[in-house]
């Protein structure tokens, strides 16, 4: 009552300045402030005397209509709280949903149907929740593991390609020019340019600049969901690329020879020890020239 109170003599500009401090740090004193200015022409218009007296003389007694000033306060409180909560409704179902994991972090969340996903670091996922009942589609920039509620279908869009679902578990990474994509449980489809693969249980598939590459899959789950990094026939800027998303750090490489692959798996929790891997896969020395930045040289 106190906060309506509050709202009603913001609005009339009656606050005191002592009120008016304890209401503009009030948690919602941004969102009023931006609905107070859609809301501006929800006035109330003022009597005109002088038309009030020419009608009691023009007619027999009428009873005029006074509208006390409380009353126009809560009129325009109660409108402003009814378009605020259309305004709440519209940015929670119309307004596409954005999850992010930032570089050296992961995001968990629920989709509507309750689908659980689990963003990587330096990666993206947008949907919206209207009409997700019949239209379950959201893009991915960069990779997510997936575990689809049973019994639903939905799609997952990159630019390289697209997964449609049917209650499984899968991992997609679209990073580049390369896209992969596992599946540990149920069944996944895949569209990559003119192909179509349909993956189940314990398969995997990768393309690379137009490339496909059968992987095989030896864990029941992303290695990264435990904190490490695989990698399967890569090259080393891809390798310093995922290394820099996973410790949100710098790496400068000055080596001529990049066209060795990597496969093997890097620590995400252990920065020095996947240096030293580095180091000695590619016969290099990782120098640390700040706390966020290495350069790589050749011994």
């Amino acid at each position: 009552m106190k906060n309506n109170r509050l709202l009603a003599k913001w609005l009339n500009d009656d606050l005191s300045n002592k009120e008016l401090a304890e209401f503009e740090a009030s948690p919602d004193f941004e969102k009023y402030q931006k609905i107070k200015s859609y809301t501006a022409h929800l006035e109330i218009d003022d009597l005109d005397e002088n038309a009030m007296l020419s009608n009691i003389l023009q007619q027999k007694k009428v009873t005029p209509k006074v509208i006390p000033l409380y009353k126009k306060w809560a009129f325009k409180a109660v409108a402003i709280f009814v378009l605020a909560l259309g305004i709440t409704f519209a940015f929670k179902n119309f307004v596409p949903q954005t999850q992010t994991a930032n570089f050296g972090e992961k995001t968990t969340f629920a989709l509507p149907d309750n689908s659980e996903v689990i963003l990587n670091s330096g990666s993206e996922i947008n949907y919206k929740k209207w009409n997700w009942k019949n239209n379950r589609h959201l893009e991915l920039k960069g990779e997510a593991y997936f575990k689809v509620a049973k019994g639903r279908r939905f799609e997952v869009q990159t630019n390289l390609g697209k997964v449609s679902v049917l209650g499984t578990q899968f991992n997609v990474k679209a990073r580049k020019n390369r896209f992969d994509i596992m599946c540990y449980e149920g069944r996944v489809k895949v569209n990559y340019a003119n192909t179509q693969i349909i993956l189940t249980h314990g398969q995997s598939v990768s393309f690379e600049n137009g490339k496909q590459i059968n992987i095989p899959i030896n864990a029941l789950k992303p290695e990264w969901l435990e904190n490490q990094i695989c990698f399967n026939k890569e090259n080393i800027r891809t390798l310093l690329d995922e290394v820099q998303r996973q410790y949100n750090i710098t790496i400068e490489l000055n080596t001529k020879d990049t066209s060795s692959l990597f496969t093997g798996k890097l620590p995400t929790k252990n920065l020095d020890i996947a240096l030293q891997i580095i180091g000695t896969t590619y016969n290099l020395e990782a120098k640390k020239v700040s706390k966020n930045k290495i350069i790589f040289e050749e011994k």
